[in-house]
């Protein structure tokens, strides 16, 4: 297991929609794996391929906290099949959008169609955290970032915020 590098808004990368997995073999399996320690180490409850610069419709997730046992899902080309349409307000964050939190509404429950890191296909039903944090990570693998979902005008404070500590974080490292 590796732990990878993840991508800081505003980037590029982070726009392109995401090709689907054929199937899983080794290097796909690796690369789950890979994602998993990086989301562990941020530490976050998501992440998704193009986080790590790479462009495949994966995410793995996991919202076991404190005491809990892990519970991590690796998921390669997920597909929505049904939501509910109960919604519920979350407040969101992102790996690739430290410090900055929004509330977003999205539905409560989702039913999701994937291939598990056995390249078997699965279905799970899920509702609250595990539900908003599959769906978030999802919108990644489409080009789409939580501040997508909010106004424009707090979306640009946000980038224009991240991009100048990116700047100020390259120029320290000169």
């Amino acid at each position: 297991m590796a732990k990878r590098n993840i991508i800081i808004a505003p980037d590029p990368r982070l726009k392109k929609v995401c090709l689907p997995v054929d199937n899983i073999d080794e290097e796909t399996a690796i690369l789950m794996t890979d994602m998993l320690e990086t989301m562990y180490a941020a530490p976050g409850v998501g992440l998704a391929a193009p986080q790590v610069g790479v462009h495949k419709r994966i995410i793995v997730v996991d919202t076991a906290r404190g005491d809990e046992s892990p519970a991590p899902h690796m998921i390669a080309n997920p597909e929505i099949l049904w939501s509910s349409d109960e919604t519920k307000i979350h407040e969101e964050g992102c790996l690739s959008l430290p410090t900055y939190y929004e509330e977003l509404v999205r539905p409560d429950r989702i039913k999701v169609r994937y291939i598990n890191e056995k390249n078997e296909t699965r279905e799970l039903e899920v509702e609250g955290l595990l539900s908003v944090v599959i769906q978030h990570e999802m919108d990644h693998l489409d080009g789409v970032l939580f501040v997508d979902h909010i106004s424009s005008l707090k979306r640009g404070m946000i980038l224009r915020k991240l991009k100048k500590t990116k700047k100020l974080d390259i120029q320290g490292d000169d």
